[in-house]
């Protein structure tokens, strides 16, 4: 369950990571606009790199915003997981909105809200599981 490494050593594993993704997203997007058509198979290849994009620039960010509580989180790599590919897939919905001219400034902030309340609720759960110590003694 817990990773047994420091700190810093599971930042520099987690930005590495980080940084693949947003190499494969970039290469990706750039093969799949320029030499293909847009047709069912390069479309769904489009969103995958967009999703793959997406994960890779919110690792960094998930990091800044997520130092303090990653120390009290039992696997603090499948958070920055879960959220980069939140993020990740928060991009691919908002390219998918546009491509059928539905996405408004709103539906975005919308969209954003429920995610953000998602995983606020899925951290209240994982809460709510993690084992506290017991102290010692009887109840007052």
């Amino acid at each position: 369950m817990g990773d047994k490494r420091s700190f810093p050593q599971m930042v520099r594993a987690l930005l590495a990571a980080g940084l693949l993704l947003v190499v494969i997203g970039l290469g990706g997007l750039y093969w799949v606009v320029m030499f293909t058509l847009p047709t069912l198979g390069p479309r769904w290849l489009f969103f995958f790199f967009l999703v793959c994009l997406g994960a890779g620039l919110g690792v960094p960010l998930i990091l800044v915003f997520n130092q303090r509580a990653l120390a009290t989180v039992p696997d603090p790599n499948a958070l920055v997981v879960r959220e980069a590919a939140g993020v990740g897939v928060y991009f691919a919905l908002l390219a998918w909105l546009q491509l059928a001219r539905l996405l408004t400034v709103g539906m975005a902030l919308l969209l954003a809200i429920g995610l953000i309340g998602m995983e606020a609720l899925w951290r209240l759960r994982e809460r709510s599981r993690q084992k506290t110590p017991s102290r010692s003694g009887g109840r007052r």
